[in-house]
């Protein structure tokens, strides 16, 4: 697979998560730099025409990083993350169920990068595989965002309240999120695009939380939904309402 944004393939390099090579065709400004940075990190760096490139990564920018596979940040155990927690007593994690769209699914992880979140938990093999999409979308925050995948959301859910999480499900007739404190240990669970979230889940769901709104429209995009809801968690934890 190859990352071709630059966003991307710097914080990608930046990681420390191991990759391929760097492929660079036309040694623009920006891909001096990341050229730079992966000389830095001991990344080969191969030199190779436009029209191989435009093989291997249609969507490259002169330069691409070939990396294995587009799991990221790779991929923890639920359990060993509530383990790793000891003592701690405010952790966020965001669970997504069945976001289809690899638009919206780089999007939800940039905001988890910005606002602060410990883990994403997801349904594996139903989250969105298209990584260069994703990586290119979440500018880079896939690379250091760790992920949680598992089969059964409603069990990682049940899961989590052993741990001390409070469930919020996301829900535009949800109380206002403001209301609800969300410090401590919480998780939010973000629906996917038009089914919401699944009735099992739902009911593992403490509370829901929705962002009041003056628009015309019936709802806001999940991605920038999750962007609101993780903002109002961070001041929350930032103030101590």
């Amino acid at each position: 697979m190859y990352l071709t944004g630059f966003h991307a393939i710097e914080e990608r390099i930046k990681s420390g998560i191991p990759v391929r090579s760097l492929l660079l065709a036309k040694a623009g400004p920006r891909a001096r730099e990341l050229v730079d940075l992966a000389v830095k990190r001991k990344i080969r760096v191969d030199r190779v025409g436009t029209y191989d490139l435009d093989r291997l990564a249609p969507d490259h920018r002169g330069i691409a990083l070939e990396v294995d596979d587009d799991s990221g940040s790779g991929v923890i155990g639920l359990e060993e993350f509530i383990a790793g927690l000891g003592d701690k007593a405010d952790a966020l994690t965001v669970m997504l169920d069945e976001i289809t769209d690899p638009h919206n699914y780089g999007a939800i992880l940039r905001s988890c990068d910005q606002f602060g979140a410990d883990l994403v938990i997801t349904r594996h093999r139903r989250i969105p595989k298209h990584g260069e999409t994703v990586s290119r979308t979440s500018a880079g925050a896939v690379s250091w965002v760790p992920i949680a995948e598992t089969p059964n959301l409603p069990r990682a859910a049940e899961t989590l309240k052993a741990g001390g999480f409070w469930i919020f499900g996301a829900d535009m007739t949800g109380e206002p999120v403001f209301t609800k404190d969300l410090t401590g240990r919480v998780c939010l669970i973000l629906g996917g695009e038009g089914s919401g979230i699944s009735r099992l889940l739902r009911e593992r769901c403490d509370a829901f939380v929705g962002i009041p709104s003056m628009g015309r429209l019936d709802s806001l995009n999940v991605s920038v939904a999750a962007g609101v809801l993780l903002y109002e968690t961070l001041r929350q934890r930032a103030y101590k309402r």
